[in-house]
């Protein structure tokens, strides 16, 4: 699929089959998260991929009821190491959410270029799914998404969006 094809029709997925996600297809999908690029190379992230069904219907109401994440065969949890870096000499402790965020964008557009479906979950309990899946204290969840085949491969253009006049500037800004 041409890549800006992928741009215009990646959605967020909230309906999936039951199906197995071949490995070969779930390793593409991954090692673009994995050569995503991060600050000074860094790789502050490490995915949890939980296919056992009991976590995955675990994990639902800890992202606030969300029950559509256990229906796909796996959700992938993203989460991030403090790698001590000041970013832009402002953000500190918070500088791996944006290296994390990146790997995750590209997990999920690599995801649509495989007929996957995903859905940015952003919504949940740090704390709790920490505990449920034994992630260290000095980890942080940053994301979540069920990684599946949709119930509707229905992927269709962005609705509504401002147009690029509205969303850049030229030199300065205005």
């Amino acid at each position: 699929m041409d890549f800006y094809e992928v741009i215009r029709t990646r959605r967020s997925i909230r309906s999936y089959r039951p199906d197995a996600i071949p490995d070969d297809v779930l390793g593409r999908v991954l090692d673009a998260a994995r050569v995503a690029p991060s600050g000074n190379n860094r790789q502050p992230w490490k995915f949890i991929i939980v296919k056992d069904a009991g976590l995955r219907r675990a994990l639902a109401p800890l992202c606030f009821e969300q029950a559509f994440i256990a229906e796909a065969p796996m959700v992938v949890v993203a989460t991030g190491e403090d790698i001590k870096y000041n970013r832009g000499n402002y953000m500190g402790s918070l500088s791996m959410l944006v290296d994390v965020a990146i790997a995750v964008d590209h997990l999920t557009l690599a995801a649509r270029a495989e007929a996957l479906g995903t859905c940015w979950i952003g919504s949940f309990d740090n704390e709790k799914i920490k505990r449920l899946l034994g992630i260290p204290a000095d980890v942080q969840v940053v994301a979540l998404t069920p990684l599946g085949y949709p119930t509707k491969p229905e992927f269709r253009p962005p609705g509504r969006r401002r147009p690029v006049e509205q969303i850049t500037s030229v030199d300065r800004w205005k």
